[in-house]
């Protein structure tokens, strides 16, 4: 961001500096996508559902989706549309779930299927593979929906994964995509990405009267410029996953807790006792994801560091033994 704060620049996104971004987004998702920058995940999240949404249609998702859970509605208010939540066990749909949640197609009296929309990795730090990703949209595409995928957290399901990001998006049928940064290290910048180019054509009106347009441009669009260059979205990552690995290793000798997810990305879930949860509440900001069972999420970034994972699973220690 400093180094873009010299000299003019043509505003609105009409700079050099998000022309770089917008190569390197096809360089990581193909030569047909194309990409508009926001400022936040629920912006993004918006503008690609209303990008593919008319208001008598209606979007699939997981009942513990961000979009249906964490956005204070603004996809229903936004887009028009009716989110139909799916109850998941583990934050991912499946074609099963998805096809019995079609209904009412061609009825008029109901909203119509129109798009499914899934999270990678999961609010519950799941991870989709690229085969199932592939399933879904291919059920979804059979049925006459598109795919739109929240990915808050892209970065750390490809490291997961091991894969390319175009491995489970564009290779596997994606049309629409929240591409995350904010959850990786930025200060403020996401973008959404089609990777199904017929989706975009009014993406820039309705990106500006979503009030998601930055005037000074470059500044947002520097800082996905540093993530997607010398592959530091990998590096941040990587390290958010292996301080939630060694978090869930050490969380698994306390007793009394029990983790209640696989850990495939940067997120631990864990039910502990009332007294543990408020001791460590106390010297860790952290947010209780079931208040009924105790359930805490515990969320590493890339700028976590090994002493204090260490920390946070002594101090449970010691309030177990207390």
């Amino acid at each position: 961001m400093a180094a873009v704060n010299d000299g003019h620049a043509v505003a609105y996104g009409d700079d050099p500096t998000t022309d770089d971004v917008r190569e390197l987004i096809k360089a990581e998702f193909g030569a047909n996508a194309e990409m508009f920058i926001v400022f936040n995940g629920t912006g993004a999240n918006v503008i690609a559902l209303q990008s593919a949404l008319r208001p008598w249609e209606n979007v699939i998702c997981s009942q513990m989706a961000h979009i249906n859970v964490d956005e204070s509605g603004a996809p229903e208010r936004l887009t028009g549309s009716k989110l139909v939540a799916v109850p998941t066990p583990d934050g991912k749909l499946t074609p099963a779930m998805i096809r019995a949640a079609y209904t009412g197609a061609g009825d008029q009296h109901h909203t119509q299927p129109k798009v499914v929309s899934i999270t990678q990795s999961t609010e519950l730090g799941t991870v989709y593979t690229v085969e199932e990703v592939r399933a879904i949209v291919d059920a979804s595409h059979t049925m006459g929906m598109k795919v739109h995928m929240d990915g808050a957290r892209i970065s750390n399901a490809a490291v997961s994964l091991g894969a390319r990001f175009r491995d489970f998006t564009t290779e596997a049928g994606v049309d629409v995509l929240s591409f995350g940064g904010t959850k990786n290290g930025l200060m403020g910048a996401e973008a959404v990405v089609f990777l199904n180019p017929e989706l975009a054509s009014q993406a820039l009106w309705i990106r500006k009267s979503s009030m998601q347009l930055a005037s000074k441009h470059r500044y947002v669009a520097a800082q996905l410029k540093a993530l997607l260059t010398n592959d530091l979205w990998r590096r941040n990552a990587s390290h958010a996953n292996e301080m939630a690995q060694r978090l869930a290793a050490g969380l698994r000798e306390v007793s009394n807790l029990r983790i209640t997810q696989t850990v495939q990305a940067n997120g631990v879930f864990v039910e502990m006792p009332r007294p543990i949860l408020k001791g460590l509440q106390a010297a860790f900001p952290f947010y209780l994801w079931n208040p009924a069972t105790g359930e805490a999420r515990l969320m590493c970034s890339w700028d976590t560091n090994a002493q204090e994972v260490d920390a946070f699973v002594s101090l449970a220690r010691d309030l177990t033994n207390a």
